[in-house]
C-alpha cells in the first residue's frame, strides 16, 4: 500500500508532461496534414523518359 503514495505522483508528473506536449504537438502543427502522407504514398512518379541523342559519336558502325 505504501508503494502507491510513491507511484500516483509519478504517474500524475508523467499524465501532465504526455498532456503537455500533444499540446505542444498541435500547436507547433503536427498534425495539419493527417491524409498527405497517406495519399503520397499512392501516387505513382512519372517514369523518367531518355531523349534520343543526336551526338555523331556515339553512332557505331
Amino acid at each position: 500500500m505504501e508503494v502507491i503514495y510513491g507511484l500516483l505522483p509519478g504517474m500524475l508528473l508523467l499524465g501532465i508532461v504526455g498532456v503537455g506536449v500533444f499540446f505542444w504537438a498541435v500547436r507547433s502543427g503536427q498534425y495539419d496534414d493527417m491524409d498527405g502522407a497517406a495519399n503520397r504514398i499512392l501516387m505513382d512518379e512519372e517514369p523518367a523518359v531518355a531523349e534520343p541523342t543526336n551526338d555523331k559519336n556515339d553512332q557505331r558502325d
